[in-house]
């Protein structure tokens, strides 16, 4: 059976790890960055020497092609992101891109030419660090998000997408119609890892609500004022926050709360706090599931505001339904791990990908290699040079069954 080749990959992974890289060995490269343009730019170099043609379309989704026997079929496309978190490793998202040039390298190698195109994407803001929601670029692609919303979006400084992506946008068409995607990836979790397995066959992504949250009290002096006249918007907070934690209990061994941000406008140390914003994430494999997690969420922090005399505002920033992705490409996916002897094992996604956005679009799936204890949106984030052959072998294989050898 084909398979890639491996130190080719590696090198091409520690080369982009050198474009925006970190005092800690990771990366920074900032969606629609000096950065994040610089390591495009280098993938464009590299999908020119493999002879593919590049172009970009409304949001900035940089796609490179490598032709097909048949013109007129529609590609299967590979991909993933470059941006990443402002501390983040030099794998996430960017194995998926590369593991695909790879396989476009590999079968130039060979001397093979696919009946149906390939494609492989690079998306726009998949992190959401600097412009939220995440998967920004795809989800425009696939029609979720307007693109004149997308293209609204500011990052904290007040510039929009539109700003930041003037002169790298291009005429390909948002939504063109896709024959599968397959996207490799780090799991992002210590599951692979501590199973031993080095393949995960991905069968869908978890549901993921986010909520925004501002607690209202009375901002007083710290010196004057006693203790049951406060209305301290912080004390309610964190007392919301740890019974959060004994919520998300009722709803193992998949449910997940976190509250990853937190802030006290106007802040001083010699002042009660009178407003306290954070945010929620909830994630399960079920919408049922998710639904009553986002209901109870909203009753437990409503019942703890009233019982300290608190204004409270909860809204939903974002929701994820819950995914399954496509069994003909799951089938794929399985039969190339199967044939290479790969150990492996299903698994569903626990993080947010664009494969997600794109199982609404096409027929799609995902391709999970362990990552050294479970690390990501770390610099410490590390996956085994054997390991990351391992899963670009699965992904051609895949393709190739997908798009005709």
């Amino acid at each position: 059976m084909l398979t890639v080749n491996g130190p080719r990959l590696w090198n091409s992974l520690m080369e982009m790890a050198q474009v925006g890289p970190t005092a800690a060995g990771g990366n920074c490269r900032l969606a629609l960055s000096a950065e994040d343009f610089a390591g495009r730019a280098l993938f464009a170099d590299w999908c020119h020497q493999a002879g593919m043609s590049l172009d970009t379309d409304a949001i900035g989704n940089l796609f490179a092609r490598r032709p097909g026997r048949n013109p007129q079929a529609m590609p299967v496309v590979m991909g993933s992101h470059l941006d990443t978190q402002p501390a983040g490793g030099r794998f996430d998202g960017i194995y998926g891109v590369l593991a695909g040039l790879e396989v476009v390298r590999s079968l130039n190698d060979a001397g093979i030419t696919t009946a149906k195109p390939l494609e492989i994407a690079v998306w726009t803001n998949e992190e959401g660090a600097r412009f939220t929601p995440a998967m920004l670029g795809s989800a425009a692609f696939c029609g979720v998000l307007p693109l004149a919303r997308a293209l609204a979006v500011e990052d904290a400084q007040g510039i929009s997408v539109a700003t930041a992506l003037a002169g790298h946008a291009g005429k390909l068409p948002l939504g063109r119609p896709f024959d599968a995607y397959f996207e490799a990836h780090i799991e992002q979790g210590p599951i692979l890892e501590q199973a031993g397995l080095p393949i995960g066959v991905v069968t869908g992504g978890q549901a993921i609500c986010w909520l925004d949250v501002l607690v209202s009290g009375s901002p007083a002096h710290a010196g004057t004022t006693p203790m049951r006249l406060r209305r301290d918007a912080l004390f309610a907070a964190s007392d919301m926050i740890c019974r959060l934690e004994q919520l998300a209990g009722a709803f193992q061994p998949h449910g997940l709360v976190t509250v990853g941000q937190l802030a006290i406008p106007g802040s001083s140390r010699n002042t009660i706090p009178g407003q306290v914003r954070f945010t929620i994430d909830l994630r399960h494999h079920q919408d049922s599931q998710i639904a009553a997690m986002e209901q109870g969420s909203r009753a437990l922090l409503q019942q703890l505001a009233a019982q300290r005399g608190m204004d409270i505002d909860i809204r939903q920033h974002w929701f994820s339904a819950a995914t399954p992705f496509d069994p003909d490409c799951i089938a794929a996916v399985r039969q190339a791990v199967t044939a290479l002897g790969y150990p492996h094992q299903d698994i569903v996604s626990g993080a947010g990908h664009d494969a997600i956005y794109l199982a609404q679009h096409c027929p799609s799936s995902m391709i999970f290699i362990p990552c050294r204890d479970g690390l990501s949106h770390n610099e410490a984030e590390y996956a085994a040079p054997e390991d990351v052959r391992m899963g670009a072998d699965v992904l051609l294989g895949a393709v190739l069954t997908r798009a005709g050898s």
